[in-house]
């Protein structure tokens, strides 16, 4: 029989010190003889990120690859990615990889392992900043160079595509980096065509972010080296400032794939170069990609000419096989609730997993085995469960890493529903509920348990189901969580991305109160112990609602905007236009940007607030949250500052992770009334 307690304080084996030093973050992942290489975040060490060999048959991790004093990180577009690359032809005893470095931006070269890097690029700093920055590295044939985004901080902000020597000579002089692209202010995905005459790549401008509005570029290479190539009948083959066009691939020299929303959708297209026409490969209303946050990601891979690996999907994501022919999709149903392929070797996956029993993974997947025992024309609805999932899991689908080092006990997890609400207009609103969970405890009777409202990022951006242990640190001390995917999140289709221009602080707060509503109603959650809590574009909307609702019992903003002018002034270039489709122009509209402000509404906080954020975020400064914190101490609220020494617009170090967490819980349990196992926190 379960043992009858309050909620927030049933025991739980998740602490927040498992949650921080178990959780790694996952980056890409290569083939590399008969290893992979992965990827890995390590908090124990600042958050920094390095790259690890592991046996491809096992999984087991063998050594890492990156010195102590190295930090695989790009910063382009600041929110980086596609930091490393490994050289064609490397084998685990004689390879070679090239990565770009946190502190310095300088691209290094690996030549085997144990081998001390050598820098590509020149020294570029300038009073600390790197004014040179390089990310998305592709490998070349003739192995002397790789292509690369350079994006150049010296004067006005600029990117081209660039041949970088594998030679050294770049490293003391900047004019051995061979500039291949016209001058943009934006541009991602490089790609060199199979006889490496062709380069394609997109470029969009301001005020444009990625999923507003790209073009699709196609060049001749000329010369015989890229090291010294130039282009020729350069031309845009698709795309426009109002299309979205995303992840160029190369199925052979003559046909490229690419994704783009002209459907109002992100769908894959194909372009015939001797014809010089595109055409839709399927138009289905499912999304086929996502937001361009961090360059180099992927959604599908080339796995024949007649073929392509696609993930697709609204909620949830599955893998599919799609014929190239005829539009014909042939799902390969898997455990995961969130797929991206990565690399192909043969009938060998790399891809990036999720699942709500096994979190976040580097996965190799044998499609040989899937395959055998998926018969053509089933959906995604079809994904095994329970005892079936795992004997597939165990036969198709390996992890190799796992974002969590020690999964929770399975008997503390939550699981996840998909929740439907609608707002005031009678639009639908998305969300996924993660009700209280842990065996053996139940909260009292006719007691309704507390819920925390995360709200994501971004503003475009998904919140998307998988296992997360900071959601299961709440729900397994009985805490519910609704996650929501308010109108302009991504997933559901340009028209519901778009629902949010002009609108931010208006339609996030709308739908966030409308999914609290619909919980209120349907007798799920507290009404008196509503929680919000969320960070950078998540903490301005829990900001916003604090200000403009009254739903809201306590609220916790992590590294959240506060004053839109002063994000428009101090923030970095890739967004700094980014308010002007989410509010307006500036400044043609700043008394809407200062109607919107949560900064000029403070005074209408009446519930308690727990502030957290890292002195050295250059996203969103910590003037934007000690402003909310005065106004705070002003009025006399209730209310928490933690400001994180050294960490910046997210948290990486392990100690600030477990602070950050174990503050939240105490926050909650002094303001909900619970008792809770970690130490007090004082409220001001």
């Amino acid at each position: 029989m379960s043992k009858q307690l309050p909620h927030g304080s049933w025991p739980s084996s998740i602490s927040a010190a498992q949650v921080a030093a178990g959780t790694k973050p996952l980056g890409g992942a290569a083939f590399a003889g008969e290893e992979v290489i992965i990827q890995q975040a390590r908090p124990e060490q600042g958050g920094r990120i390095t790259l690890w060999r592991h046996d491809a048959a096992s999984g087991e991790r063998r050594q890492e690859l990156i010195p102590r004093e190295y930090n695989v990180r790009s910063r382009v577009h600041e929110y980086g990615g596609a930091s490393w690359v490994l050289l064609p032809g490397a084998e685990p005893d004689g390879w070679g990889i090239v990565f770009a470095n946190f502190t310095d931006q300088r691209l290094y070269l690996i030549s085997a392992p144990g081998a001390a890097p050598v820098a590509l690029t020149p020294p570029n700093l300038e009073q600390g900043n790197p004014t040179l920055r390089f990310a998305e590295l592709v490998p070349t044939a003739a192995g002397d160079a790789v292509l690369a985004i350079m994006e150049d901080l010296s004067g006005e902000p600029v990117r081209h595509i660039v041949a970088v020597p594998l030679d050294a000579s770049a490293a003391t002089d900047r004019a051995a980096l061979n500039v291949l692209t016209p001058p943009a202010r934006f541009v991602a995905f490089p790609r060199l065509s199979p006889d490496a005459r062709q380069l394609a790549w997109i470029s969009w401008e301001h005020p444009n972010m990625p999923w507003d509005g790209t073009e699709l570029h196609l060049a001749a290479l000329t010369g015989t080296s890229l090291r010294t190539a130039g282009l020729a009948d350069e031309r845009v083959i698709a795309g426009s400032g109002q299309t979205s066009v995303l992840q160029p691939e190369w199925v052979d020299g003559q046909r490229l794939a690419f994704i783009s929303d002209a459907s109002g959708w992100w769908n894959p297209y194909l372009y015939d170069v001797a014809a010089g026409t595109s055409r839709p490969l399927l138009q289905r209303e499912e999304e086929f990609a996502g937001p361009l946050w961090q360059v180099g990601t992927t959604w599908y891979t080339v796995e024949s000419e007649n073929t392509l690996l696609v993930s697709h999907g609204t909620g949830l994501t599955g893998l599919s096989r799609l014929r190239i022919a005829d539009g014909q999709l042939q799902p390969l149903r898997l455990p995961v609730t969130r797929i991206r392929p990565l690399q192909l070797r043969g009938r060998q996956l790399l891809a990036a997993t999720s699942s709500m029993t096994q979190g976040e993974q580097i996965s190799l997947i044998d499609l040989a085995a899937v395959d055998g025992r998926d018969a053509p024309g089933g959906t995604r609805d079809e994904a095994p469960t329970g005892d079936e999932a795992a004997t597939r899991g165990a036969t198709c689908l390996r992890p190799l890493a796992r974002a969590i080092d020690q999964l929770p006990p399975a008997d503390q997890l939550p699981q996840v529903e998909e929740l439907e609400a609608r707002n005031a207009e009678g639009e639908a609103v998305h969300a996924l509920l993660y009700r209280p969970r842990n065996q053996g405890y139940r909260g009292p009777e006719g007691h309704k348990p507390p819920y925390i409202t995360m709200v994501h990022g971004g503003p475009t951006s998904q919140a998307a189901a998988t296992l997360s242990a900071t959601i299961a640190y709440y729900t397994s001390r009985g805490i519910g969580v609704v996650d929501v995917n308010y109108g302009g999140s991504s997933g559901y289709g340009r028209a519901y991305r778009n629902r949010l221009r002009g609108q931010w602080g208006v339609v996030d707060v709308a739908d966030t109160v409308a999914v609290i509503d619909a919980l209120i109603e349907r007798g799920i959650a507290d009404p008196h112990r509503i929680g919000i809590e969320g960070g950078s574009a998540g903490g301005w909307t829990v900001l916003s609602a604090l200000t403009n609702s009254d739903r809201f019992t306590a609220g916790i903003s992590r590294y959240g905007v506060s004053d839109l002018v002063a994000l428009v002034a101090d923030t970095h270039d890739f967004e700094s236009q980014y308010m002007f489709s989410l509010v307006g122009p500036y400044p043609q509209e700043a008394e809407l940007y200062a109607q919107r402000a949560p900064i000029n509404h403070l005074q209408d906080i009446s519930c308690p607030v727990l502030v957290l954020q890292g002195d050295e975020d250059k996203v969103v400064p910590p003037a934007q949250s000690q402003v909310v914190v005065d106004e705070l101490a002003r009025r006399g609220i209730p209310h928490a500052y933690l400001l994180f020494a050294g960490e910046q617009h997210g948290f990486r170090q392990e100690a600030n992770i477990i602070a950050a967490l174990e503050a939240s819980l105490a926050f909650y349990a002094q303001v909900f009334g619970f008792e809770a196992d970690v130490p007090p926190l004082e409220l001001s």
